[in-house]
């Protein structure tokens, strides 16, 4: 009764240490280049630079959520975009910009949107009580 047991954790541990190999997808990294990421129909990722000699990520982001806003306008019922700078992927949510080193991994908080959809650093805004 053992037997199968250990057997079909060996097989799990086994699915979980071949998943860990697969190839993660990396942002380019070209100096002071902000890149927006679009979706091919084959499912790969294409890196069109939306501005050049941006001086920090949280430019870079300003330059995507400007991006954004303007499809917005147009009519587009998208309301995310992603983007790169310098190796990092940049996301841009409802709830506000996520950064991650991969396309597929973790993503954390970098901006809030604030109660009228402005952006601003998590815990800058008090909300009364």
């Amino acid at each position: 009764m053992r037997r199968p047991f250990l057997i079909a954790l060996s097989l799990a541990a086994a699915g979980l240490a071949l998943s860990g190999c697969e190839k993660q997808i990396k942002a380019p990294f070209e100096q002071g280049v902000c890149f927006h990421v679009g979706v091919n129909k084959d499912k790969t990722l294409r890196f069109n630079p939306v501005a050049r000699n941006v001086t920090s990520m949280e430019l870079c982001a300003a330059e995507l959520e400007g991006m954004r806003v303007r499809f917005v306008r147009m009519g587009s019922p998208n309301r995310t975009l992603t983007g790169s700078y310098q190796g990092s992927f940049i996301f841009l949510e409802k709830e506000g910009i996520f950064l991650g080193q991969t396309y597929d991994g973790p993503r954390f908080m970098s901006l809030v949107r604030t109660g009228d959809g402005r952006l601003a650093v998590p815990g800058a805004v008090r909300q009364a009580q």
